[in-house]
């Protein structure tokens, strides 16, 4: 069986689509028909080289989706042919297996636990958890990394509360996603900061009270003015900038504010924090996926989705074909989508097939 797949050849150039081989499944694999798939920063960051030397090249990318799983290997027992899922590369239940190597007619093409940009997948078990079939498949791509991290953010590492003020940094899918429940929870002020001017109308739409474009407006003084001097009691970087990461920690409130870091910045860039904030009480903490536990969480967020307390489909701006997902990641760089997702099979086929 063969697949179309989005893979990176060399650093700094576009991803080429190639056919591939898809190989026999190893114990505690699953072949998954892939119906979405999300397009995010980390992975502009490793196409564009900002995280080091790859030395896995050539390889596939990808790492949430949704989709269909079309068979299993021995000892899975998390899901079953038929079954949808959520595919994230947040760890979960089930076995790890690290790593899948396909074939093609120029080479061996190199892949991870979880790929999503091909039409087909080989996955690990721990990295799938399966929803109900009534979960849109389009929407229950952004479960995979966009909500897990951003809703995480808010719930786990931050601990927001009712009354609870956030200024959010970066509004794409994950800065949206903290937007959104920061609003569901009762925080009471919600400050969205970004620089395009429609990311930050949509950030009004799910919850925002405040917005400030950064081209037009000083973040860190606004924030003050809104909070009288006081500064926020959470700031939420999801923006991968040095300077924005800089200005979020100082736009923490003294005793007790506190600043997570979600965005990624270049191998071996550094930002700059004064030691003195630190001892009058501001913290800043990086997070991991929102200390997100997929098993748990993704169907809880699942159900938020059905009852209508999250309104998820509106975060999804953009779709494209595999075809055009070299488009997608120049769109995605110019800050023109909220969150980008791939389609890659025709959903009613997919379904008519189960």
């Amino acid at each position: 069986m063969n697949t179309k797949a989005a893979v990176l050849i060399e650093c700094n150039q576009p991803l080429r689509i190639i056919e591939i081989e898809i190989p026999k499944l190893k114990p505690g694999q699953v072949l998954v028909n892939i119906a979405y798939s999300g397009v995010c920063h980390s992975q502009l960051n490793e196409i564009n080289g900002l995280k080091g030397e790859d030395k896995y090249l050539p390889h596939t990318l990808g790492h949430e989706g949704s989709g269909i799983v079309l068979e299993v290997g021995q000892n899975v027992k998390k899901v079953k042919p038929g079954d949808h899922v959520v595919l994230t590369w947040i760890n979960g239940e089930g076995a790890d297996v690290p790593s899948t190597i396909y074939q093609s007619d120029e080479c061996a093409i190199n892949s991870g636990s979880i790929s999503t940009f091909m039409e087909k997948t080989v996955i690990s078990e721990n990295r799938l958890v399966p929803i109900p079939k009534e979960m849109p498949l389009k929407v229950a791509a952004l479960l995979g990394c966009a909500i897990p991290t951003g809703a995480g953010i808010v719930i786990n590492n931050a601990k927001v509360n009712v009354g609870d003020s956030v200024a959010v940094f970066g509004v794409g899918g994950i800065g949206l996603s903290a937007v959104m429940v920061a609003s569901a929870i009762g925080a009471e002020k919600i400050i969205a900061v970004d620089v395009e001017e429609q990311k930050l109308e949509l950030s009004k739409q799910i919850g925002a009270t405040h917005v400030i474009n950064s081209t037009k407006q000083d973040p860190l003084i606004e924030i003050m003015n809104i909070t009288v001097e006081k500064g926020v009691d959470y700031a939420i970087e999801a923006a991968g900038k040095k300077v924005v990461m800089e200005t979020a920690f100082q736009s923490v409130r003294i005793g007790g504010g506190k600043c997570i870091i979600a965005g990624n910045l270049p191998s071996g860039e550094k930002i700059s924090i004064d030691p003195m904030d630190l001892i009058r009480g501001k913290n800043i903490v990086g997070t991991w996926g929102g200390e997100t536990n997929p098993d748990e969480d993704i169907p809880k967020y699942v159900a938020w989705y059905q009852s209508g307390k999250m309104n998820l489909d509106k975060l999804l701006t953009h779709d494209y074909p595999i075809e055009d997902i070299n488009r997608a990641f120049d769109d995605l760089e110019r800050g023109k989508v909220g969150r980008a997702s791939i389609d890659l099979q025709q959903y009613k086929k997919m379904h008519d097939d189960y």
